[in-house]
């Protein structure tokens, strides 16, 4: 995907976007209101033309990241403010949170590169879109726990079932994603699993490793921290759940708005217009973060994630509302009736993110095979070590 020339438009210099928008038809001016009745294309005059000109560049090559970085970001940060005490020290120093809200833009700046295998393996990550279940046989709560299996039960149904899928453009498809719904539970749950992991080999080395070594381990769970934080983000944006990601696609009795823009606007251009939240402002919507569930089995911690994408898929029409009744332009008093809904998102994303978290600290159990190589080495050093 190439970068905008457009960053006034953008507003996108960290987090390129990544998700192509399916679309049918020519681009319609986006007003704070709605949509206007023509392409911004066919505006009159010289300055309409060329302001129309570079609106449908900026379209054209819309596809979309879930929240821009800042609004990413701004998730980390609200997670780390309800860390209970207990939660290792090193993770809630200024350096470490720094590090944690820097990594929130991480995944969509791969999308930096033009590397198909890089695109093919993080694109899908970042969403799920539920409507594309059923056509497959398939509902949220009976997912497999593994990702390579759903991607087998897709392929299965495209091969039994080919007339209910539409075809593939293969010059549209180089990344070979258009065949895939998205993996972003799957996603959510293998990152705090790694987390997890990250805790119990710092309990390994914290008994028997050099201090290299555990500051080495910490860094590597800041990372995990970071990475999980943007997919937890992902989870809460509704247009992140749905085929309906660019606007309203097939049947639209209600009449929801069908601009592709809508999904940018969403991400970051309100906030941008109406003026940035910061995580101290909405902090105190937090509680204090706990373990998600009590047996740490990973199929518990994959339903109760893909529970909570459904449940923010439930907010999809909601929003869609939002923007009908012009409560999302961003003008006047009526336009910021949305900003309370979107807010709650993050706060929804940030409390989950802690949850995540503390979920994978409490839950990391003893890394035994490391724990007793530790213990090998310090004893074959201390048989090497000279006698006095």
């Amino acid at each position: 995907m190439k970068k905008s020339f457009l960053p006034l438009l953008w507003k996108s210099v960290w987090c390129p976007p990544f998700r192509v928008w399916r679309s049918s038809g020519h681009a319609k001016a986006w007003t704070p209101n709605g949509l206007a009745g023509s392409s911004p294309c066919q505006a009159n005059g010289n300055s309409g033309r060329l302001l129309g000109i570079l609106f449908c560049l900026a379209v054209s090559l819309d596809c979309s990241q879930a929240w821009d970085y800042e609004t990413h970001r701004t998730i980390n940060q609200l997670a780390l403010a309800c860390l209970p005490t207990n939660f290792p020290s090193f993770a809630r120093t200024p350096a470490a949170r720094e590090r944690i809200a820097f990594l929130a833009g991480e995944p969509d700046r791969w999308y930096n590169t033009t590397d198909l295998p890089l695109k093919h393996i993080n694109g899908p990550d970042h969403y799920i879109d539920l409507e594309e279940l059923e056509p497959c046989g398939l509902k949220p709560e009976t997912l497999p726990v593994f990702r390579y299996d759903f991607a087998a039960q897709l392929a299965l149904a495209r091969a039994a079932h080919p007339e209910k899928f539409p075809p593939i453009d293969p010059a549209k498809n180089e990344d070979h994603t258009r065949q895939l719904i998205g993996f972003l539970p799957w996603a959510v749950v293998e990152s705090e699993a790694k987390l997890k992991s990250g805790f119990s080999y710092l309990k390994a080395l914290e008994a028997d490793g050099t201090p290299e070594e555990v500051a080495n381990a910490q860094q590597n769970i800041l990372y995990v921290m970071g990475l999980l934080g943007h997919l937890a983000g992902d989870a809460a944006q509704p247009l992140h759940t749905t085929i309906h990601h660019h606007g309203w696609v097939g049947d639209n009795p209600n009449h929801y708005t069908t601009n592709g823009y809508f999904h940018r606007w969403i991400d970051g251009d309100y906030f941008i217009k109406t003026g940035r939240v910061s995580a101290k402002e909405l902090q105190d919507k937090l509680r204090p973060a706990r373990a998600l569930n009590g047996q740490g089995k990973p199929d518990d911690m994959f339903r109760l994630v893909v529970a909570f994408i459904v449940e923010q898929h439930k907010q999809l029409e909601p929003l869609y509302q939002l923007q009908k009744e012009h409560k999302l332009s961003g003008e006047g008093e009526l336009g910021l009736q949305g900003k309370a809904f979107l807010e709650g998102q993050l706060v929804k994303a940030g409390q989950m993110l802690a949850d995540l978290w503390y979920t994978a600290y409490v839950q990391a159990p003893p890394d035994t095979y490391l724990k007793t190589q530790l213990q090998k080495r310090k004893a074959a050093e201390q048989k090497l070590a000279p006698t006095r």
